[in-house]
């Protein structure tokens, strides 16, 4: 079954999720006493739609060892660099600063780490000259979004083993 989580309310792809008929909930995680807790409720909510694929896109934040223990082989996120290169929130930034001229998007399995999941797919945008931290982001997203859509599909459809590190599509 297909599902829409949140962390929080007033997200557009709440919004379009409900208009076309898509279940939709919202996890706040400071309703919750502790960490913990907002992981249990989380994992709860997600299995209750028995998911084979679960995917985090614009989701920054950290889920737990109950939900990893859960859907860790089969949850997926997307980040704005080349991983390994550039984890964490700015890799745009961090990408200009360092005066890289490829960046890109990584699809990858999460794990414990942070942004050291087994690598899905991987797109690379060129850096310009005069970019920005703006632009370069702008450009990321919408190679980001079409390898999300296309790694999804082929997942989907096709399968896919991880063995140690190595993803593998047939």
């Amino acid at each position: 079954m297909v599902a829409v989580g949140a962390d929080r309310d007033g997200i557009a792809g709440l919004d379009r999720a409900a208009a076309s008929g898509v279940p939709t909930f919202v996890d706040v995680v400071k309703a919750h006493p502790t960490r913990d807790d907002w992981d249990r409720v989380l994992t709860e909510h997600v299995a209750g739609y028995e998911p084979d694929l679960v995917i985090s896109a614009g989701f920054l934040k950290l889920v737990g060892e109950r939900f990893l223990a859960a859907f860790g082989d089969r949850y997926i996120n997307t980040h704005n660099s080349l991983l390994p290169a550039f984890p964490g929130m700015h890799g745009p930034r961090d990408a200009l600063a360092y005066g890289v001229k490829v960046a890109g998007a990584t699809l990858f399995f999460v794990d414990a780490g942070v942004d050291t999941g087994p690598i899905i797919a991987q797109v690379a945008v060129p850096v310009l000259g005069d970019d920005t931290e703006e632009t370069l982001t702008e450009r990321i997203k919408e190679a980001e979004r079409r390898q999300l859509v296309d790694a999804v599909g082929r997942l989907v459809r096709e399968g896919w083993t991880i063995n140690e590190r190595k993803v593998t599509i047939p």
